[in-house]
């Protein structure tokens, strides 16, 4: 994102906000899914209580579900059409590091999004 540690962790600057507040637990690869009641629960009186967002980075196919219409689509589907929420939504591959082969297959995030990102982000600080 082009943030220093002190902007990313500064509250005023911005804001992590899960799909579920608890955690879900582990399965055969990786955490579970968030729990399905969680964010119909919160998640909007939560995003509500936050009137002056920016710039929101959608984050895995959960979030993806969740925020974007389109109905199933792929991440790789999600994140290629990153153009359609711009500037305000970015969807985004969950940073695992069992992406690292999503991100070697898909060469043209890193080239194009994720500098249209930074740019993003540094004209909002």
């Amino acid at each position: 994102m082009g943030l220093d540690r002190d902007q990313f962790y500064d509250p005023d600057v911005l804001a992590i906000v899960p799909m579920g507040f608890c955690y879900p637990g582990t399965g055969p690869s990786g955490d579970l899914p968030p729990r399905k009641e969680c964010a119909p629960a919160w998640r909007e009186p939560l995003l509500a209580a936050l009137p002056s967002v920016e710039l929101t980075l959608v984050i895995g196919a959960y979030a993806q579900a969740w925020h974007l219409e389109g109905g199933r689509r792929t991440v790789t589907d999600v994140v290629r059409a990153w153009r359609d929420g711009w500037p305000q939504v970015v969807p985004l591959p969950h940073p695992s590091p069992r992406n690292r082969i999503w991100m070697k297959k898909n060469t043209w995030f890193e080239a194009e999004v994720i500098p249209a990102l930074q740019e993003r982000i540094a004209g909002l600080l």
